[in-house]
């Protein structure tokens, strides 16, 4: 098996990453930061969407697992102490694996220009001088013209990080779906909008198309693109799905009451 280390390069991280790199060549396994089978985030869960990118090309070869050396993230799930008890489960090969959801970002130019994005987290829109307006469309149908500051859309595992912080809903990962949610929407006698997230099913689309010819903010996870010259913006269940190596049971309302709602 080979294996690459993504490391949030803070020092309690780097250590761990050398002793990881130590523990599993001892067991045999091999160091291989272009093709891994598995890739051990060391950080936060910011440190885990900078592995998935680096590695989005070969989404169904490689196997995600995280160690949290910050607060206790829904993707990094380990503890530090816990670092040769996940090392000799990886090289006893004592994994399954789930696949979540992501979210595919397509934006077209007037140009005819087209770039395709994958985002494990969510994707957002914004305008950066003055208020949003885009005509929002489902399944090609007019939906409603949004005003207001941006636009998120996440998927089911990016359903706790910035869409929850809007009032999203909270979407359990094994859900074939993504979810579309205001940010801070005009709503007076002559504007309206649903007001409301909307979670919408694999087999539906999302296409935002601006009104005026703008410059746009964008991100697709960590990653910041401004555009220029915007056709519009189109987002789907992707057919491309993430790999999480799980070793022991990961019950997801448990995390979400762990992060949000218990005190210890």
């Amino acid at each position: 098996m080979k294996f690459s280390i993504q490391s949030r390069r803070d020092s309690q991280s780097n250590e761990l990453k050398k002793l990881a790199i130590t523990y599993l060549q001892e067991f045999g396994l091999t160091y291989d930061d272009d093709q891994p089978d598995i890739v051990i985030s060391i950080g936060g869960d910011g440190t885990l969407l900078h592995a998935f990118h680096r590695h989005s090309e070969r989404l169904d070869k490689v196997a995600f697992v995280g160690i949290h050396t910050g607060h206790l993230g829904f993707y990094a799930d380990w503890k530090p102490s816990e670092l040769e008890k996940l090392v000799l489960s990886i090289a006893k090969k004592e994994l399954t694996v789930v696949e979540y959801p992501l979210l595919e970002v397509t934006v077209h130019h007037k140009s005819g220009d087209c770039e395709k994005y994958l985002a494990l987290n969510e994707a957002t829109i914004k305008s950066p001088d003055v208020t949003l307006v885009m005509d929002i469309e489902l399944n090609g149908n007019q939906f409603e013209r949004f005003r207001g500051d941006g636009l998120c859309l996440s998927t089911p595992s990016g359903s706790t990080a910035y869409n929850k912080a809007l009032g999203g809903a909270i979407i359990h990962p094994n859900l074939q779906a993504f979810q579309l949610t205001e940010m801070a929407s005009i709503n007076n006698r002559v504007f309206r909008t649903v007001g409301s997230s909307l979670v919408l099913p694999a087999h539906h689309n999302c296409t935002l198309k601006p009104v005026s010819d703008q410059k746009f903010n964008m991100t697709v996870d960590h990653i910041h693109l401004i555009q220029h010259d915007l056709e519009s913006v189109k987002f789907n269940v992707a057919s491309e799905r993430v790999r999480f190596a799980r070793f022991r049971p990961f019950p997801f309302w448990e995390r979400v009451h762990d992060s949000f709602v218990s005190n210890d």
